[in-house]
């Protein structure tokens, strides 16, 4: 096997990546909670749409907020091996173009791709946005969560995998934004860890903020990006 291109190293993806069974615990609740159902709104009648949903944590996370209409994809077949039953058979196992080639369904509210975007070139996420924007309803939100190459603690999540394709900063996904006929609303900090931490890391980002020329607008290791078709 010739390991020329990024897509070329799945062969070995499943030897990299560390599987764990979805179960939603105490901190889950509290991490999406902060971090993505409040800034992006989500509510329990939403129509939601996971694209690379991995084992199903943040599907399992819905299921546990009382919603009732959500579907995943996920290319990966292992993965489904760790997913609890009531998530799975909610999840297809197929590329993203199968899906969006034999999908005829309603519209979706909510389309969330988490640590996924970053897998598909510059010219490919605005392909895979025109897409994903074909499926949204009125007031629909496309929400990414990404590496942040605008910070140094991102370094370790963009470049810990070869088959990353693109590197982003709020900068940047918003230019993107604009080229797949989306509006960026949002480019918001994704922060982990315990209340001691997070007051800890944010701490230090004030004291950088003040020391530094041209600090970053957003510190976290990961953003988050909340888009929405042009009006």
């Amino acid at each position: 096997m010739s390991f020329t291109r990024p897509e070329d190293f799945y062969d070995v993806y499943d030897r990299h990546r560390t599987y764990v069974r979805a179960e939603v615990r105490r901190k889950h609740l509290a991490e999406f909670g902060r971090n993505l159902w409040q800034p992006a709104g989500f509510r329990p009648e939403h129509r939601v749409l996971e694209l690379g949903c991995g084992v199903g944590l943040f599907l399992a996370y819905l299921q546990a907020k009382g919603v009732k209409d959500f579907h995943g994809v996920e290319m990966d077949a292992k993965a489904r091996d760790f997913m609890p039953s009531p998530i799975s058979d909610r999840v297809s196992t197929e590329s993203f173009e199968a899906f969006f080639e034999r999908y005829d369904g309603p519209s979706f509210d909510r389309i969330v791709l988490l640590d996924v975007f970053e897998h598909f070139s510059p010219g490919e996420g605005v392909a895979l946005l025109g897409k994903c924007a074909e499926l949204l309803g009125k007031d629909g939100r496309i929400i990414l969560r990404v590496p942040n190459m605008g910070s140094p603690w991102g370094l370790q999540y963009q470049f810990n995998d070869l088959t990353h394709k693109a590197l982003y900063a709020p900068g940047n996904i918003r230019q993107l934004a604009m080229a797949a006929e989306m509006n960026c609303i949002a480019c918001l900090p994704y922060t982990r860890g315990s209340t001691v931490r997070r007051m800890t890391n944010a701490l230090v980002e004030r004291i950088f903020n003040a020391l530094l020329t041209d600090p970053p607008p957003v510190w976290s290791a990961n953003f988050l990006a909340i888009l929405k078709k042009d009006e």
